[in-house]
């Protein structure tokens, strides 16, 4: 996404958590800053510079999240309240910090959901549960914010080529332990955790949908884009919910009893 919007003009501010990723993203010749999205102290810092050097911000990607993938259950609520505080609390918490500069160039705010908000699968209700609330808070702000002029558009992603998989698979393997009553099931979990990467669409051409959704007008609340993210929630809104709990149930081993 970086490159397609530096590519057609934009100049981007790109942050990471990583030190060794600002670098890369700063070598690639982006403005990079090291963030955690969490951390109040360092959006106001971004704020101010941002003041600073354009006094206004025309595009915001609310892009930062990550899978907590496993039992809901053994992951409890230590690993939902870690899955909500990157996946939901840091959108309203950067686009609060951002708001002043938004709103100074009717802004547009993006945020990056995802078809598991519609179509909620076992072994990644946590996952699920932050898109879900993701979906919810891009519609209140895109209410809230249209008086100020700001736009609010929600993209919900299919399976898209990235290391999502990877890093969820490891969030699994984190969770899942032997004495676990879903251990049988390992497998099948971590099916669930690879599931991104199923004939995943290209991220530059997800990257260029997104470009090209941000310049219509006017602009749409949501976009579905990459593979998956139009048949997926077609299948959740047609399907009776118990056919689909049984299509799921199967696919993911859980029609035996354990």
């Amino acid at each position: 996404m970086a490159n397609a919007f530096r590519d057609t003009g934009h100049e981007v501010w790109a942050t990471a958590r990583k030190l060794e990723d600002v670098q890369q993203l700063s070598a690639a010749g982006f403005c990079a800053r090291q963030l955690d999205v969490n951390d109040a102290h360092g959006l106001t810092q971004l704020a101010g510079e941002l003041e600073q050097r354009h006094g206004g911000l025309d595009i915001l990607i609310n892009n930062a999240g990550y899978g907590a993938m496993g039992p809901l259950l053994d992951g409890g609520v230590e690993a939902l309240r870690q899955q909500f505080e990157t996946n939901v609390f840091a959108v309203v918490g950067v686009t609060r910090a951002l708001f002043p500069l938004l709103r100074r160039n009717r802004g547009l705010v993006v945020n990056i959901g995802s078809v598991s908000g519609v179509l909620v699968t076992p072994f990644a209700g946590a996952y699920c549960a932050s898109k879900a609330a993701v979906h919810a808070l891009s519609d209140a702000l895109r209410l809230e914010l249209a008086p100020f002029g700001i736009r609010v558009m929600e993209v919900q992603p299919g399976a898209i080529a990235s290391q999502f998989a990877s890093n969820a698979q490891q969030q699994a393997e984190q969770v899942l332990v032997a004495d676990s009553p879903w251990w049988p099931l390992r497998e099948h979990i971590q099916a669930r955790a690879r599931a991104s990467q199923d004939k995943p669409t290209p991220a530059a051409q997800f990257a260029q949908g997104l470009l090209a959704a941000t310049l219509k007008s006017p602009t749409p609340a949501l976009v579905r884009l990459g593979n998956g993210s139009t048949a997926l929630p077609l299948l959740a809104r047609l399907l009776p919910q118990r056919l689909l709990d049984k299509v799921l149930r199967k696919r993911f081993g859980l029609l035996r009893p354990l």
